[in-house]
C-alpha cells in the first residue's frame, strides 16, 4: 500500500528544535526540502501540513504541534480529514532502541515506550500504520531517558542521525511507490554488503 501521509513527530517551538525527540520533525523539515514543499498551519487540523505532487498520489507531510504526548490528536485528525487508511501513513519518530546513524521501517507493533506512538495508538485504536524509527541511542539507564530525549546529541551523534536521515530519505520514492519491502531491504542493508 503506497504511502499516501508522512508524520514527523516532535515538539514545536525553538527550545525544543536541536533536542533528540525531534529528530521525527528533522525528517519531516528534510523532506519538505528535498520534495520543495511549504508547511503552513492548519489549526483545525493541529498541525503545520505541506502537499507533495507527484508520484500515485498526493503525499501529505505533516508535523503536529500538539506535542508528543499528544501526538496522536493531529495524526487521527488529518486522516479523518483527508480519508487515509492509517496504513497508508508512515509515522517518523526517534528511537531510544537504535544507535545514531540507524534507520528502521517497520509496520504495526508496540510503542515501545515512545510516548508519540503511545497517544497515536490511542487515538486510532491499533497500531496498524508504518513507522519509521529513527536510532538517537540510550542513555544506559532508565531515569536517564527524559533528560536524554530532551537534550541535544553530540556533534558526532548529530552528524550520525543526519545521515540516516539522508539514507531515509533516498527511499521514500519506493514508499510513495508502494514498495514498503523493497524499501526495508535497502534501508536496512548495511552499506557495502552485497546487493542481490
Amino acid at each position: 500500500m503506497a504511502i499516501r501521509a508522512v508524520f514527523g513527530l516532535g515538539n514545536p517551538g525553538a527550545e525544543h528544535a536541536r533536542q533528540r525527540h525531534n529528530a521525527g520533525f528533522w525528517f519531516l523539515d528534510a523532506l519538505a526540502g528535498q520534495l520543495g514543499v511549504r508547511l503552513l498551519m492548519e489549526s483545525r487540523l493541529n498541525a503545520e501540513v505541506g502537499k507533495a505532487a507527484g508520484g500515485r498520489d498526493t503525499l501529505l507531510l505533516v508535523k503536529p504541534t500538539t506535542y508528543m504526548n499528544r501526538s496522536g490528536i493531529a495524526v487521527s485528525a488529518v486522516l479523518n480529514y483527508y480519508k487515509i487508511d492509517p496504513a497508508e501513513a508512515l509515522v517518523v519518530h526517534d528511537e531510544l532502541d537504535l544507535p545514531p546513524g540507524v534507520a528502521r521501517l517497520k509496520f504495526d507493533g508496540g510503542h515501545g515506550g515512545q510516548n508519540g506512538l503511545r497517544d497515536t495508538m490511542a487515538q486510532l485504536g491499533h497500531g496498524k500504520f508504518h513507522r519509521l524509527r529513527i536510532g538517537i541511542g540510550h542513555p544506559g539507564r532508565k531515569d536517564m531517558v527524559t533528560p536524554w530525549v530532551l537534550g541535544r546529541p553530540s556533534v558526532a551523534d548529530d552528524q550520525a542521525i543526519h545521515q540516516a536521515i539522508d539514507a531515509a530519505l533516498a527511499v521514500m520514492p519506493l514508499c510513495r511507490d508502494g514498495e514498503m519491502e523493497r524499501a526495508m531491504t535497502l534501508l536496512h542493508t548495511p552499506k557495502g554488503a552485497a546487493s542481490s
